[in-house]
């Protein structure tokens, strides 16, 4: 069933405006909760604070101040949706476990809007990191019993494979070759253009995760991991961020994150198992419904444009319902795991000329592969357990990735 939130009947913005104590709800129990209720979560963090920041953007390259107030009222507003969903986070879970939720989300979520992409560019792009992603969440599997005595499936479930991926000494790319072609909102795939969105903002969370976090991991080996999965997260938000339509006025882009808040909202409110949980997110689309229609009296007043001019349709694209991609993973795993970047294009390596620029890069930044931190991670735990930690439920679909006793370093990264 479709719905557009145009069409919805909003409350006043002032409404929304929540007290401090709404910003303090009860957290989810990190022994309990279903692993895809954390993915949700992470994900919602995510957009509120991609929200926020464009809405920071918009501040300060715009000179109207009546404007500039109206979209500080959104903005407010957004920071305290982002608070409270940040706290549903619980104390004692920490640094490491999070971040496994983080890559199962960057998996997933991959996978689901690889798969309904109608735009072969964008999924293509799509299914290059999420090779990457699915090899981070490895890594950070390893840490976790090398260093806490944990297997990951206690927080991610069956319900993503652990497994080499395209092995992370070989994301290190040219920053040259993260720089893709971007779509046009006036003829994009209304899920084209909900997709290219959604996906930067969930890598930007995660980079930001990474960037702010890594360094109070608590030893030294754990935190250069971070710094490094770091830097890839840089590459992927930005060649996600480069597929966004830069012709949009500041304002066709303030209309189109609310509708995507939106559509985020009623996407996990059908989602959710989490009675607790559920409630908030039927609780945040309605407020999100008064942002659109607080950020259409905008595109009116100064722009003279309707919804329909700038999200033609208006209702929602398919729903997305978290489950488990491990198929479609092994598919792109098996065809494309030795792929790289050549500027807009993506190729095997084998394909790339000698004088290309992410061989350059990786003499400068990567120079000895067998000392990197993601390489390290999985030489340790076989050290000290004989094997890497993997939850396969069959043959990993890559025959050079099946070595359990050793860390491929040259896979996607070295011409053969």
């Amino acid at each position: 069933m479709s719905f557009n939130p145009f069409l919805a009947k909003p409350k006043k913005i002032e409404s929304t405006i929540m007290n401090f104590k709404m910003l303090a709800p009860k957290p989810y129990n990190k022994d309990e909760v279903d692993p895809y209720t954390r993915v949700r979560c992470i994900l919602m963090n995510g957009t509120e604070y991609e929200a926020v920041w464009s809405k920071h953007h918009l501040n300060r390259h715009c000179g109207n101040n009546d404007i500039r107030r109206a979209v500080g009222l959104i903005r407010n507003c957004e920071q305290q949706q982002q608070k409270l969903i940040s706290a549903l986070k619980p104390i004692d879970e920490n640094i490491l476990q999070t971040t496994l939720g983080y890559e199962q989300l960057a998996v997933d979520l991959t996978a689901i809007l690889a798969q309904r992409q109608t735009n072969s560019f964008v999924k293509n792009a799509l299914d290059f990191a999420l090779l990457e992603d699915f090899d981070h969440l490895y890594r950070y599997a390893n840490l976790l019993e090398t260093d806490m005595g944990e297997h990951a499936e206690k927080y991610i479930g069956s319900y993503t494979e652990i497994m080499p991926g395209r092995p992370t000494v070989a994301h290190h790319r040219h920053p040259y070759d993260n720089i893709k072609k971007p779509i046009s909102n006036m003829s994009a795939d209304p899920i084209t253009k909900c997709d290219v969105s959604i996906i930067t903002a969930a890598e930007q969370q995660t980079m930001n995760y990474y960037m702010n976090l890594g360094a109070f991991y608590k030893n030294q080996k754990g935190r250069e991991v971070y710094s490094e999965i770091a830097m890839v997260e840089e590459e992927h938000v930005s060649q996600y961020g480069s597929l966004i339509d830069p012709s949009m006025t500041m304002l066709d882009d303030l209309l189109m994150h609310e509708y995507i808040e939106c559509y985020l909202y009623y996407s996990m409110y059908n989602d959710e198992i989490d009675a607790h949980i559920k409630q908030i997110w039927e609780m945040l689309f309605e407020q999100e419904i008064s942002h659109l229609h607080f950020a259409l009296e905008l595109v009116h007043k100064y722009e003279s444009k309707d919804w329909f001019d700038v999200i033609p349709g208006g209702d929602f694209p398919e729903l997305i319902a978290f489950a488990p991609q491990k198929e479609y993973v092994r598919k792109i795993l098996g065809e494309t795991v030795c792929n790289t970047c050549n500027l807009e294009n993506y190729c095997a390596v084998n394909k790339l000329p000698d004088n290309a620029h992410f061989f350059d890069y990786q003499k400068r930044a990567v120079k000895d592969v067998l000392t990197m931190p993601s390489h390290l991670v999985i030489e340790n735990h076989i050290k000290q357990f004989k094997t890497d930690y993997r939850l396969e439920d069959k043959e990993h679909p890559v025959k050079s990735l099946r070595n359990r006793k050793e860390d491929n370093v040259e896979i996607g990264r070295v011409k053969k």
